[in-house]
């Protein structure tokens, strides 16, 4: 079984290494880290480098694909090879998926049109841009295409994954073994839940993010 994470620069670390965690512990799994051209990774964590061993001409076939989100995501419209690539994969995939606006990256793709989705809270109005119908959901599955929400929602998707993979035990097993058993010191993991000024805050500096990306 194939995996496939594609990286790019500016990418979201955790978006793609969450998943990660997860996905390469399953039974039968060989994961390769995929960008346009091999070598080290720039991620938009300060510092963090991550590395893709394959060129995006090295790999034609993945059994799963997964893009992760960034606050650049959309500068990979000026890369029509990216979007060529993802489109052409999607076609070998049992399962095509994303985390938080590497759904974005599905959708330039001509992926997601007329299809359920989700991304990060505050890019969630741009889905409808590539005829996707945006969900408020964690994980939202539609056909062989599953998405997730901003950045730690990836490990929920990659743990839904594993069932579709492999079974309900093992991704139970996968889950306690990560010991992912969230307790965080605030209610604050949604737009829902946090203090309006806040959310309006943050909202505007990712969306001034997201409009310098374009």
């Amino acid at each position: 079984m194939q995996i496939v994470f594609l990286f790019y620069d500016g990418m979201t670390a955790l978006d793609a290494i969450g998943p990660h965690e997860i996905l390469c512990r399953l039974p039968g799994a060989s994961v390769k880290r995929v960008a346009r051209k091999a070598g080290s990774i720039h991620t938009d964590s300060a510092g963090l480098m991550v590395t893709a061993e394959y060129a995006l001409s090295d790999v034609s076939h993945a059994d799963v694909l997964l893009i992760p989100g960034a606050g650049n995501a959309t500068t990979q419209q000026a890369h029509p090879e990216v979007l060529a690539w993802v489109k052409s994969i999607h076609q070998t995939t049992t399962w095509t998926t994303s985390v938080c606006t590497g759904s974005l990256i599905l959708g330039a793709a001509g992926l997601l049109k007329n299809l359920r989705a989700t991304t990060h809270w505050a890019a969630l109005e741009r889905l409808p841009t590539w005829g996707a119908i945006p969900v408020n959901d964690r994980v939202v599955e539609d056909g062989k295409i599953i998405t997730a929400a901003g950045v730690s929602a990836g490990i929920d998707m990659a743990l839904t994954l594993a069932i579709r993979l492999a079974s309900p035990v093992v991704a139970q097993s996968l889950q306690l073994g990560i010991e992912y058993d969230p307790n965080p010191p605030f209610d604050v993991g949604s737009p829902k839940k946090a203090n309006p000024a806040i959310v309006e805050a943050l909202r505007n500096r990712l969306t001034a993010s997201f409009e310098k990306s374009i």
